[in-house]
């Protein structure tokens, strides 16, 4: 049996000879960024160029920063290691035999499971049959470096640093994949929504046969539904399934109290998003600066959706690497010649009694319980995904108010009064809106 000092030394030395591997591999087979595992990506990256800093070599403080292995117990490591050549002027570490060290780090207990995260390592293994590995599944869990804190980061720099484009940072969030709580796997699509999302990826994977067809001007999506049906969230985590960085268009920063500033508003933020493209620009509660033109409406209101019109048009994914997404709880109010400007309208609706209970099962996937699913899903009909969550919250919250368990464990009971209550507080808010005249 290994002492514990031995058990974290043989843990180092994996992880240094996965590291030395990695970077021999990375820099022989010029592989993209998107293949460097994340943490190891992080240590190497430019915040302020938005690219690597350098060929890839690895230094003491490298391994000290990616691991938080002390100086002490990386020397004890490589005395082990007959395969690397330690430098002790500037304390760079160098594989003196490649393949000696393959052979050993792929003989030892547990590397498999850091291989199957590492898509530059199950790359070298699969393509020289030294592992059955599918290293492109390696690949796509990954996260892509354009939806990476990395590059979210080089890119508010790089807006910051531009004191034109810096104006407009105000106005918006930047997203990026690892930023977002929730994935595409813990959403109930509909087939629709789903055809749809992909005919845009597709797009993005065949640009260059659109622009010689010259179908230039797509990518631009309005999500339509009932508030709670999922919309700003599954514009949000297009970040991931676009592998790209989203920025959201604050729009209640974008409309001024000054006459004109709103038009400058749009302007500075379509320009922004050109700048940091290829991105997704997403524009929630569209309604309220896309509202139809009326003969009474203020001059500064018809010149502002006239601006939006107008760089709506000016975009499009193949010139300008932009995907548009706006989204709605009121299309009736949107003016006319917007709809023309959007290639797709993805329509988001209440969820039927299957979709109801795929969400349900999603949502206490990791809940232990005597309950039927089936059961809720039919006495939940009219209720939004965003119901169906609630109903999950309060019922997990009302037992821990009443126990201070750390397992959780639902009963049916828990969740029909759940129901019950979330029927309640609707019918309150309906009273109420009638009471108070608002719709």
């Amino acid at each position: 049996m290994f002492q514990k000092d031995e058990i974290i030394l043989h843990e180092d030395a994996d992880r240094i000879v996965e590291l030395l591997l990695t970077v021999e591999i990375f820099n022989k087979e010029r592989l993209t960024l998107d293949y460097l595992p994340k943490d190891i990506r992080k240590n190497y990256w430019d915040y302020n160029k938005g690219e690597l800093k350098s060929q890839l070599e690895v230094f003491g403080k490298d391994v000290e920063c990616i691991y938080n292995i002390n100086p002490d117990l990386i020397q004890r490591v490589i005395k082990e290691m007959p395969f690397i050549d330690y430098i002790e002027l500037n304390s760079r570490l160098k594989l003196t035999n490649f393949n000696v060290a393959m052979r050993w780090f792929l003989n030892r207990d547990k590397n498999y499971d850091k291989i199957k995260k590492n898509p530059v390592l199950a790359y070298y293994c699969s393509k020289k049959g030294l592992l059955d590995i599918d290293y492109k599944t390696v690949l796509s869990e990954n996260v892509p470096i354009l939806c990476s804190r990395e590059w979210k980061e080089y890119l508010i720099n790089k807006i910051s640093n531009d004191e034109k484009l810096s104006l407009a940072l105000p106005l918006v969030k930047i997203f990026c994949a690892e930023d977002m709580l929730l994935s595409m796997k813990d959403m109930v699509l509909t087939e629709e929504e789903i055809e749809k999302l992909n005919r845009v990826k597709g797009a993005i994977n065949n640009k260059k046969i659109l622009k010689r067809l010259k179908l230039y001007d797509v990518g631009k999506l309005l999500f339509v539904g009932p508030p709670g049906t999922g919309k700003t969230t599954i514009a949000r985590l297009t970040t991931e399934f676009f592998s790209l960085p989203l920025v959201e268009i604050r729009i209640s920063m974008i409309v001024d109290q000054y006459l004109g500033e709103t038009s400058k508003n749009i302007d500075r933020v379509f320009e922004l998003a050109r700048n940091v493209a290829p991105c997704i620009l997403f524009i929630d509660e569209f309604d309220f600066i896309a509202k139809t033109r009326t003969s009474d409406e203020h001059s500064a209101v018809k010149r502002a959706v006239n601006t939006l019109i107008k760089n709506i048009d000016e975009i499009n994914l193949i010139n300008d690497e932009i995907i548009l997404i706006g989204a709605t709880n009121h299309p009736q109010l949107l003016d006319i010649a917007i709809w023309r400007r959007f290639d797709d309208v993805v329509f988001f609706p209440l969820p039927s009694d299957k979709e109801r209970e795929d969400i349900l099962r999603l949502l206490l996937t990791d809940i232990k319980g005597d309950f039927n699913i089936k059961d809720i899903a039919r006495i939940t009909d009219g209720f939004t995904g965003s119901d169906l969550r609630l109903i999950v919250k309060k019922t997990v919250l009302n037992i821990l108010s009443k126990n201070n368990k750390e397992e959780i464990y639902i009963m049916q009971k828990d969740l029909i009064n759940s129901v019950d209550e979330i029927k309640k507080s609707s019918e309150m808010r309906e009273d109420i809106g009638r009471y108070f005249g608002i719709e």
